[in-house]
Formats: structure tokens, C-alpha cells, sequence
């Protein structure tokens, strides 16, 4: 019998404009997905605060910050 527990995390990315992305933490790290990309594509990310980067970096030039909501 095993005494781990696997906790799955989720964050949600807000924008102005409503959800834009979300990231969810893996086994491996964080992986970010994006409602505009195939959803089986998308890199793991070692930390949530690298993942919120590349999930702002991913957002395009000019875009604001978005607020993460954790779910």
C-alpha cells in the first residue's frame, strides 16, 4: 500500500478578454495550454513561475499580464 497523494493543480490565466491559457503541474513540472493551440503540443515547464512566463511570453507582443486563478 502506498501512502503518496498525487495533488493536481490547476491555474487559470484571465486576461482582459476572459480565459486565456491555463497551467496545470505534471509529474514532470508545469505544462501550459492554450485554448488557440493543439492541446497535446506544449512544452513542461520546471516551475510554475517559469510556466506563467512562457504562458505571458506565448500571449504576443503587447498583451497584459494575465491574473492566475488557482483551481
Amino acid at each position: 500500500m502506498s501512502d503518496q497523494t498525487t495533488t493536481r493543480q490547476t491555474w487559470v490565466a484571465v486576461g482582459p478578454s476572459g480565459a486565456v491559457g491555463s497551467i496545470h503541474r505534471t509529474d514532470e513540472g508545469f505544462a501550459v495550454r492554450m485554448p488557440s493551440r493543439d492541446s497535446d503540443e506544449g512544452a513542461v515547464f520546471p516551475t510554475l513561475a517559469v510556466a506563467k512566463s512562457a504562458l505571458f511570453a506565448a500571449l504576443g507582443p503587447g498583451a497584459d499580464y494575465p491574473e492566475f486563478h488557482e483551481h
